[in-house]
């Protein structure tokens, strides 16, 4: 028996309730099984967490999504560790695929809160040692909790899937604003080189949720795009940017996006924005209602079990992305 199997046997898996099938895809990934807990909510919304076996000395992953409604699953998330904690735990894991609060990463103007800063400061204080996360909305956050963080990339998982479905002939990564342009510099890299162009957006700092796109930065005209970004949630940026790029003469547009946070009206742009396929993972929930023809949804497990085998083994998580995470 290696030490793989010795071993495992300190190593806990616990899930909350936003997204079970994540979790349990995980567990399988791993050849364990998800701690049994007792988790209910009272009448008021108060939640009760419970251990169904001794979490005693071990080194413990709590995998939370944070679907709508977030405030809820971040709490629950909060007291499952810090159940953890009082039954003397070893080691808490904090996992998070989609990070809450990520777009509110600083200050855009005076008496604002940086409400990731804050989510970072809960974790700690109830309990938890270190986080897992995947594709931060800006790198920074990873600096605003005190201590490891382990920021996944599905970028190669994504690529992998445009490079085997369409190919990198005449292909171009497009960014949704110069923001991230950065990210789309690696996207070219994994796509053998493609070139680079951008759509150029304006947004009122006053409204949530809507922007302007104007017009594409760099050459797209008879190309396949493949429009990268880190969320998708109303679906209002994405959507603007494919018709953007139709007018400016694209030949396709591929979206690409790590988390599908999908609210409303989401799924309706999306369906009929002129994408020929919106390409997601299920770091967070999509269910039936909000999945459409076009739409190719790929699991994050393999590379979260990875990550959880690599930090329960001592081994390195940067290593999962040939040392360049």
């Amino acid at each position: 028996m290696n030490d793989w199997i010795d071993n495992k046997k300190n190593l806990m898996l616990f899930s909350g309730r936003a997204h079970p099938e994540l979790a349990q895809q995980v567990a399988d990934e791993l050849g364990i099984e998800v701690t049994p807990q007792t988790a209910r909510d009272f009448a008021n919304g108060e939640i009760f967490v419970r251990f169904e076996e001794s979490v005693r000395g071990s080194d413990a992953f709590v995998l939370q999504s944070d679907p709508y409604p977030v405030n809820q699953w971040l709490m629950e998330q909060l007291i499952m560790i810090d159940a953890l904690k009082r039954g003397s735990a070893k080691r808490i894991t904090a996992i998070l695929p989609f990070y809450p609060y990520a777009r509110q990463d600083k200050k855009h103007r005076g008496r604002e809160p940086i409400s990731a800063r804050l989510v970072a400061d809960l974790l700690k204080t109830a309990g938890a040692d270190r986080i897992i996360t995947v594709d931060l909305h800006t790198d920074q956050i990873q600096g605003f909790f005190d201590g490891p963080v382990d920021h996944m990339h599905a970028q190669t998982m994504l690529a992998d899937y445009v490079r085997e479905h369409y190919g990198t002939a005449n292909m171009v990564v497009v960014s949704p604003d110069a923001g991230r342009v950065k990210v789309g510099e690696k996207w070219a890299d994994a796509l053998d080189g493609a070139p680079l162009a951008f759509v150029h957006k304006t947004r009122d700092p006053n409204v949530p949720n809507q922007v302007k796109s104007n017009r594409v930065v760099g050459d797209v005209a008879g190309r396949t795009c493949v429009l990268i970004d880190d969320m998708i949630d109303t679906g209002g940026t994405i959507a603007g940017a494919v018709g953007v790029l139709k007018e400016a003469g694209a030949k396709d547009v591929i979206i690409a996006t790590t988390h599908g946070v999908l609210s409303d009206p989401a799924t309706e742009r999306l369906a009929s924005c002129g994408a020929r396929e919106v390409i997601a993972t299920n770091t967070l929930p999509i269910p039936a209602e909000k999945r459409f023809e076009n739409l190719t949804v790929l699991s994050i497990a393999p590379l979260l079990a990875r990550t959880i085998r690599e930090v329960f083994e001592n081994g390195s998580v940067t290593s999962l992305f040939n040392g360049n995470a």
